[in-house]
């Protein structure tokens, strides 16, 4: 992958990817390749809060609640993505 600045050089694999979380845009917001947005704005005017991943059996997305501002959705989605990876 090469940036503006020049190709990216680092000893190991770990630095690489630690560069490459922060320097990449996509991944800088996590509105990202993989899901997209997963917070839908329902009829009702509440939001919905969607799984990222599809299930295979079904091909639908987990509901993971439903909030009345997307704020609160958005800070929903923080809190479920940092207890997945703590």
């Amino acid at each position: 992958m090469v940036f503006p600045e020049g190709p990216l050089r680092t000893g190991s694999r770990h630095q690489s990817y630690r560069f490459l979380t922060t320097r990449d845009p996509a991944r800088i917001f996590h509105t990202s390749k993989q899901g997209g947005d997963m917070i839908r704005k329902l009829k009702s005017g509440e939001y919905r809060l969607y799984s990222r991943k599809k299930n295979p059996k079904t091909g639908k997305r987990r509901n993971l609640g439903t909030f009345k501002t997307r704020a609160a959705a958005q800070k929903h989605e923080r809190a479920v993505q940092f207890f997945k990876r703590a």
